[in-house]
C-alpha cells in the first residue's frame, strides 16, 4: 500500500519516478482499510528536500499511510518555497484535537540556540505534551530528539568542540537486537550525522525511563527509545539522500566557515569525488520497521489511545 499524498505535493512526481507507490485522497477513500495516521512536523530548512527523504521512506512499506504535514504556526519560514506551506501544512494548533497513530519531529538549524530562546518553542512544547497521550509512537529526528528529551526529562544537549559530520558505524544493544524496531539490523550499520551539539550521555544513562539501544563513543547517544517505543529519539539522520551531505559541506564552505569534509563520505575522503551511499537499506529497514510496530501495536479505534 502507498502513502497519501496531495498530486501537487513536489515530492508527488519524485517518488514516482522512483517508483514509490503512492496515491492521492480520491483513490484512498475507496480503499476499505484504516489507514496509519502519521503527522510530520518539518522544521528542517530544506522543506521540500526533506518532505522528499521522509516519504520515499514512509512509502516503502505494504501499510497505507496518510499523511499530514505541519509546521509552527508561531514561525515564519524564509526556506519554503512561496505559497508551500499554505497550500500543503497546517500548523500544530489547528490538529491538536486529532490522535495520530506516529508523529515525526524533524531537526531544525537551531541547534546552538538554547531551547528557550527558539521563537516556536512554546509551541513545539505543545506538540509534544501533546503526543504523549494522542500519539501512539513518537519518532525524533536530531535536534527534535534534543528537544523531546529536554521537555520530557530534563536532558540538556552539550555542544561538542567541532561539528560531528560524516557517516558514522553503530551498533545495536545486545537487548535490543530482536525487537521489532531494530528486526533485520546488521551488527554494525552505517549512519549520517550533522551537528554541533550531542544529547548529555550521563543525564540520558541517569535517566530511569529511557532506555538507550545505540551509543558509541565517537557520536554518543544515536538512538533511546522510552515507553517501549512510544517515543523514539534519533540523534543522526537516517532518512538523508545520497547529496545531503554534500550540499551541506558546500554551504558551508560557501559561507566562509572552517570545516572538514564530513567524514567517511566521499571516497578516500576526498570531497571532488563522488560520495558512496552506505546507510539507505538500514535507513529503508528502520523506517518499514517503525511502520510495522506501530500498526501492530496501536489501538484500531485511536479513541482508545
Amino acid at each position: 500500500m502507498p502513502i497519501n499524498i496531495p498530486r501537487t505535493l513536489p515530492a508527488y512526481g519524485a517518488l514516482r519516478d522512483e517508483n514509490v507507490f503512492v496515491m492521492t485522497n480520491d483513490r484512498a477513500i475507496h480503499q476499505d482499510i484504516r489507514p496509519l495516521q502519521v503527522a510530520i512536523v518539518n522544521l528542517m530548512p530544506t522543506t521540500v528536500d526533506t518532505e522528499l527523504q521522509l516519504l520515499r521512506l514512509l512509502g516503502n512499506s505494504p501499510l497505507q499511510v496518510d499523511i499530514t504535514l505541519l509546521h509552527m504556526g508561531s514561525h515564519e519560514s524564509k526556506n519554503a518555497p512561496p505559497g508551500h506551506l499554505e497550500k500543503f501544512y497546517v500548523s500544530s494548533g489547528q490538529v491538536l484535537h486529532r490522535r495520530f497513530d506516529g508523529l515525526i519531529i524533524t531537526g531544525a538549524p537551531v541547534e546552538t540556540l538554547p531551547f528557550e530562546e527558539v521563537d516556536y518553542w512554546d509551541e513545539l512544547k505543545d506538540v509534544i505534551d501533546y503526543s504523549a497521550s494522542n500519539v501512539f509512537s513518537t519518532l525524533h529526528i536530531c535536534w527534535g530528539a534534543q528537544a523531546g528529551l529536554y521537555r520530557r526529562y530534563g536532558i540538556p544537549k552539550l555542544d561538542l568542540s567541532e561539528k560531528l559530520f560524516g557517516v558514522f558505524p553503530h551498533g545495536i544493544s545486545e537487548s535490543k537486537r530482536h525487537t521489532t524496531l531494530f528486526r533485520g539490523f546488521d551488527d554494525e550499520f552505517l549512519a549520517p550525522q550533522s551537528r554541533y551539539t550531542e544529547i548529555d550521555r550521563r543525564a540520558a544513562e541517569a535517566c530511569e525511563k529511557l532506555s538507550i539501544d545505540s551509543q558509541t563513543g565517537e557520536t554518543g547517544v544515536f538512538i533511546a527509545t522510552a515507553r517501549n517505543c512510544r517515543e523514539i529519539y534519533v540523534s543522526g539522520h537516517l532518512e538523508y539522500d545520497p547529496l545531503t551531505l554534500d550540499r551541506e559541506y558546500r554551504r558551508d564552505i560557501a559561507k566562509g566557515l572552517s570545516i572538514k569534509p564530513p567524514k567517511n563520505y566521499y571516497p578516500g575522503d576526498d570531497p571532488s569525488r563522488e560520495p558512496l551511499v552506505c546507510w539507505r537499506a538500514h535507513a529503508h529497514l528502520f523506517f518499514a520497521n517503525w511502520l510495522n510496530f506501530v500498526y501492530q501495536e496501536t489501538p484500531f479505534d485511536l479513541g482508545k489511545l
